[in-house]
């Protein structure tokens, strides 16, 4: 892990006057996480609010019996977890980079100083913490109501549009990383990314993925 001082620009500091701006620009530090490497961990106390610079980090829950939930993938431009920060005193889950990562961290304490004086930054970032539950409810009722092929076609759409911006792209998880992201097994990941390649829906070669037919993926994703 390697740590340096910056000044990251992010978009909802501009709401801040210069002195505050000044005061939240030495609140924080960036620091670059080495793939796989933990960010924080479920139940460890809240210290800081992450924003991720560049790379992707996956954010996932642990069970009693040691099987694990990816709920989210955030990407460069997105906070972390601004809903455990606002809403607890302790991580609610862990984080760790998929790639590496360079995330900027800021203290809680001047962050929740700056929402008390200045409205329009707590409107942005109330703005953002909305955007997050509301995302996490949505991918939630996609698993309780959706059939497997369709909960994989969504997925395969959220690489695709919202992380690379491709039809063509790498898988930035493993087989069973990507089970726990749709919530199944990773048997049946397998075969079903398999029955997509057999019905030239996609094409597939370990990692690499392109998507053949957009349309098919498309009607999938959304009727489930």
């Amino acid at each position: 892990m390697n740590k340096k001082t910056g000044k990251p620009l992010i978009p909802c500091f501009s709401a801040l006057t210069e002195e505050q701006n000044s005061r939240i620009q030495n609140a924080c530090y960036s620091v670059t996480y080495g793939i796989g490497e933990v960010l924080f961990k479920q139940d460890a106390p809240v210290s800081h609010i992450m924003y991720v610079d560049s790379g992707l980090v996956k954010i996932f829950k642990e069970s009693v019996n040691g099987r694990s939930v990816i709920f989210d993938l955030a990407s460069p431009g997105t906070f972390i977890t601004l809903l455990t920060v606002f809403g607890d005193d302790i991580y609610r889950c862990n984080a760790a980079a998929v790639e590496q990562a360079k995330v900027v961290l800021m203290e809680v304490s001047v962050i929740r100083k700056l929402i008390g004086e200045n409205g329009d930054f707590a409107s942005q970032l109330l703005k953002q913490t909305s955007q997050e539950g509301l995302n996490t409810i949505t991918k939630l009722m996609n698993q309780l109501q959706k059939q497997l092929p369709g909960r994989v076609a969504e997925m395969l759409l959220f690489f695709s549009e919202k992380i690379y911006n491709s039809q063509a792209f790498s898988l930035p998880f493993s087989r069973r990383e990507l089970a726990e992201f749709t919530g199944t097994t990773k048997e049946s990941m397998i075969r079903t990314l398999s029955e997509f390649r057999h019905d030239k829906i996609i094409k597939l070669d370990g990692k690499k993925v392109e998507i053949l037919s957009s349309e098919i993926i498309q009607t999938l994703a959304r009727l489930g």
